[in-house]
């Protein structure tokens, strides 16, 4: 189901497939829910393009585990529909990753939902965090070299407010 992305793009990986029966809910279009299921696929491919996915839990000791998420539903998808999700990488430090997802409607390329995304990398001999391995923070650093130049995209960085809170 994932195919890492051709073209030269801010996308490093990239995800296809169709919105199931099952994913609709009572208003008659995708449940936020399976947005987020879409979105994980992402993330599985990215992890796979990065080096830190399967294969990688598998040969080390180490993990990635999703600590925040920040999601917009922009468009509604319905039954049928096919829908891309496109994975880029944000920012890194020497235990963190920020990443962002972009989903669009395949046929008319609209930006459906988006969703942003903080990873810790972790020991799970321990299951504390602790840095990549410097050949993978090569890996993500050339990840982030494909969106040199490039603005944000659109929701990045954002966070859910009101202009004033009330007290409690």
């Amino acid at each position: 189901m994932a195919r890492v992305g051709e073209a030269v793009s801010r996308f490093v990986a990239e995800i296809e497939c169709v919105v199931r029966p099952e994913w609709i809910d009572a208003n008659g279009h995708m449940n936020l829910a399976y947005y987020v299921v879409a979105f994980d696929l992402a993330t599985d491919a990215l992890y796979d393009v990065l080096g830190i996915g399967q294969a990688y839990r598998d040969t080390t000791p180490y993990s990635c585990f999703t600590v925040e998420t920040h999601t917009l539903y922009e468009r509604e998808m319905l039954v049928g529909e096919k829908l891309r999700v496109g994975a880029q990488v944000l920012a890194r430090d020497d235990k963190r990753l920020i990443y962002f997802h972009e989903m669009f409607h395949a046929e008319t390329s609209a930006r459906v939902a988006a969703q942003e995304l903080l990873a810790l990398h972790i020991d799970m001999r321990v299951r504390r965090v602790t840095p990549f391995p410097e050949d993978r923070q090569a890996v993500i650093d050339a990840a982030l070299r494909r969106r040199e130049g490039m603005p944000l995209p659109h929701g990045a960085g954002r966070r859910i407010t009101l202009e004033r809170l009330p007290r409690t």
